[in-house]
C-alpha cells in the first residue's frame, strides 16, 4: 500500500512537471530591436564631407576622427559603398557646434565634477528621396573627475566622445526609431 502510494506521489510530480515544461514552452515572450531600416536597393553610395569643428573651443582631433569613424561605421554595417562624388546617393554633413565644459559638483571651494558637453550638428540629404533629409542638433554629456584638467579629460573621453557622437548619428540617418 505505501509503496502504491510512493508510484502516485510520483507520477503526480512528473505529470505536475511536464505541465510546467509545456506551460513555459509556449509561454514565451518573443521580442526583437530592428536597429536599421533597410536601405532601399537603388541606394548604392554615400559621402561623408568633412565634418568641420565650429564649437567655440576646438579639440584638433575630434574633427577627423568623427568623420573617419562615421566612414568605417557606415563601411562595417551596411553595403553601401563609400565615394566622394558630388552624386552621392546619401550626402551627409555637419559640424560640431558646442564643445564646453560645466561643474556638476561641488566639494568644498573646489569643483569635484565636471562635465563635457559635445554638441553636433547633422545635415543628411538623401539624392533619391527629399522627404528623407534630415537636419537636426545631436549632443552627448560626458562627466569627469574634476581634479583633472580638460585636456587630461579628453584624453581619456576622446574614445567614448567619437564613438558615441559616431552612433549618434548612424542612428539618426540609418534607425528606424
Amino acid at each position: 500500500m505505501v509503496t502504491q502510494q510512493l508510484k502516485i506521489k510520483k507520477i503526480k510530480v512528473y505529470l505536475a512537471c511536464a505541465i510546467l515544461v509545456s506551460f513555459f514552452n509556449y509561454a514565451t515572450c518573443k521580442y526583437s530591436f530592428k536597429d536599421t531600416s533597410p536601405i532601399p536597393p537603388e541606394v548604392k553610395n554615400f559621402r561623408v564631407n568633412y565634418l568641420e569643428n565650429k564649437a567655440q573651443y576646438v579639440n584638433t582631433q575630434l574633427s577627423p576622427q568623427l568623420t573617419e569613424g562615421l566612414k568605417q561605421k557606415i563601411i562595417n554595417t551596411t553595403r553601401l559603398r563609400q565615394t566622394n562624388n558630388d552624386n552621392a546617393d546619401y550626402d551627409i554633413s555637419g559640424y560640431v557646434s558646442q564643445y564646453y565644459v560645466s561643474t556638476i559638483s561641488i566639494s568644498g571651494a573646489n569643483a569635484s565634477g565636471n562635465r563635457l558637453t559635445v554638441g553636433f550638428h547633422l545635415v543628411f540629404r538623401n539624392t533619391l528621396d527629399e522627404t528623407k533629409n534630415i537636419e537636426t542638433d545631436i549632443s552627448r554629456s560626458f562627466d569627469f573627475d574634476g581634479n583633472i584638467s580638460l585636456s587630461q579629460a579628453e584624453a581619456t573621453l576622446n574614445n567614448d566622445i567619437v564613438k558615441n557622437i559616431v552612433d549618434e548619428i548612424f542612428n539618426k540617418i540609418f534607425s528606424n526609431w
